[in-house]
């Protein structure tokens, strides 16, 4: 680029042409004038701009790209109340270790500490939700702003990043050029000494069980851990969001997963190990204080990132580095046998519970439905070619803890934030990152209205998605453990929503399923339509206090 080049570039040329060297193919956002500099710009770029119903929702969707490509997406807001909005979603996606990078206009610099429309401290209130936030305060610090962004939301764990852009830097010439991505980055295994250290514990325990964290359901991350278990059998459990970690030929050695109350099969399995091997756990996903509460076992912690010591998390290793290449050198210096007789037991006990428990969900009849016959029939559903994205609620606890699935980041689940409203646009992503793919995604009838505006989205993309909304008039999850504290709810009730003509209004399909036999072709139709479909389906969630029943006292949150 010549100099006479380089000084007709507007700080939204560099901005837009930093965005596209990254490989950005999509943007998601709201227009406004403090922004419209580089919306403008966004026109002559091979950047897709998606306009969506609410900033809050368009994060929610550059999130779920981030989680699905690894690379961050991207969110674009104007000043104000548009980037407030932002920061349910970044906070979310920073929480689940998804990368995303959020853009947000500002009154010129000049003017940042005057009283403006739409003035306000963008990076302080991003800081606490995001891995780094930073305004561009110079023509001259643009592309070096947006480099560290990308950098911050991409390495490590991946995480939120925000950048704010004056309206003024924006549209006015800048004094640099994008900084072209240069180098191989990335970790190594971590060092000898940890791994050697962690071999020996390993090799010498009785009873050990890996429990899998959000980092271990990576693709690459996952191949690793199958190769471990290939070679020494382990017992495994997993938390929600390590979801598709292992495959089938792994699965006899899976307790079952475990997250929020510690009432499940595989809890039992995890209380039994004498010691604890942490693949890509984030304390996030399911406390310490739940699950190590008071033992002093010995815990090996591998990760991208330390470990955040706590009363009950105080690993004695830490293999710090890249999850893949730790496991690989790790897996070389195992030489256990196999399984102990208790280990095997106990797994065994649960594969029994877990056969019986898909027998009588398979046979559940009644209207409203039961909430295990719509699993059995969702698991019919869920083949390797389906991605599904699940919001917060009651149903999302039967999804996490009863099905199953063998592809790593196959389903998208929130499990650090638990927000409700992400699973519709986690679909819109999923439809535009794996368009031979067929997408479904399930929310309460609470949930879904948090998001429900982005159908209009979804149509206009011509997204092939289909959306299940359980509805039973309330926010379930919150009555059922208020029930359990107080021996009444309060607050959670709710009016009706007919989903047939919500989604006609919005130009989509809707079914409503009237009974548990209607499930299935429901289903098998809504797969058939192009386009959106919703599917309302009435829930019986009159047995839904027997989730939260709890193994130790405390446990409910």
């Amino acid at each position: 680029m010549t100099d006479t080049q380089n000084s007709q570039l507007r700080g939204a040329d560099v901005v837009v042409e930093t965005l596209e060297q990254r490989g950005t193919r999509h943007v998601f956002g709201v227009p406004g004038a403090k922004i419209d500099a580089v919306f403008n710009r966004l026109v002559d770029s091979s950047i897709e701009t998606v306009v969506c119903r609410h900033e809050q929702n368009a994060a929610f969707i550059a999130g779920g790209i981030g989680r699905m490509t690894g690379k961050a997406g991207v969110a674009i807001a104007t000043s104000g109340p548009g980037v407030s909005n932002l920061a349910t979603g970044l906070a979310t996606a920073n929480s689940e270790g998804d990368p995303i990078l959020a853009l947000g206009g500002s009154v010129a610099v000049a003017d940042r500490l005057k009283a403006r429309h739409q003035t306000l401290d963008a990076v302080e209130m991003m800081k606490p939700v995001t891995k780094y936030s930073a305004e561009v305060d110079s023509p001259a610090a643009t592309a070096e702003v947006l480099s560290a962004a990308f950098r911050a939301a991409e390495s490590d764990r991946p995480g939120a990043a925000f950048v704010g852009l004056p309206l003024d830097i924006m549209a006015g010439t800048a004094a640099c050029k994008p900084i072209q991505v240069r180098g191989i980055t990335g970790q190594g295994p971590g060092s000898g000494p940890a791994l050697a250290e962690a071999a020996r514990i390993l090799n010498a325990a009785k009873n050990p069980v890996v429990l899998l964290g959000l980092m271990a359901s990576k693709p690459n991350a996952a191949k690793a851990i199958r190769a471990l278990l290939g070679r020494t059998i382990l017992p495994v459990v997993g938390t929600f969001q390590a979801a598709g970690a292992l495959s089938e030929q792994e699965f006899a050695a899976f307790g079952g997963r475990v997250g929020q109350i510690d009432n499940q099969p595989a809890d039992r399995l995890l209380e039994s190990a004498d010691v604890v091997l942490t693949i890509g756990y984030d304390a996030v996903e399911y406390w310490p204080s739940i699950w190590n509460r008071g033992s002093d076992r010995p815990i090996i912690h591998i990760d991208v990132v330390p470990a955040n010591i706590e009363n009950d998390y105080n690993p004695v290793v830490e293999i710090i580095g890249s999850i893949e290449e730790s496991l690989s050198q790790l897996t070389a210096r195992l030489t256990r046998p196999g399984l102990t007789d208790q280990s095997r037991g106990l797994l065994d006990h649960i594969a029994a519970d877990r056969a019986q428990l898909i027998g009588q969900a398979a046979s559940q009849g009644g209207d409203p439905v039961h909430p295990l016959r719509i699993i059995a029939e969702l698991q019919k559903m869920l083949t390797p070619d389906v991605t599904l994205c699940s919001d917060m609620g009651s149903f999302s606890l039967y999804l996490c803890r009863y099905l199953t699935s063998f592809r790593a980041r196959q389903v998208l689940i929130s499990n650090g934030q638990q927000t409700l409203g992400v699973a519709l646009p986690w679909a819109i992503a999923a439809s535009i990152v794996r368009p031979a793919e067929k997408v479904l995604s399930v929310s309460g009838d609470g949930g879904f209205l948090f998001s429900g505006m982005e159908l209009e989205t979804a149509v206009r993309l011509k997204s092939n998605l289909v959306h299940m909304v359980w509805i039973d008039g309330s926010y379930n999850m919150v009555a059922a453990q208020e029930d359990l504290k107080y021996g009444r709810s309060s607050g959670t009730d709710l009016g009706p929503v007919d989903i047939v003509k919500y989604a006609e209004a919005f130009g989509a399909s809707g079914i409503q399923v009237a009974g548990p036999d209607e499930l299935a072709p429901a289903l098998r139709t809504a797969f058939d339509r192009p386009g959106p479909v919703l599917i309302g389906v009435n829930v019986d969630y009159s047995k839904n206090a027997d989730l939260f029943k709890t193994v130790h006292e405390g446990s409910i949150i």
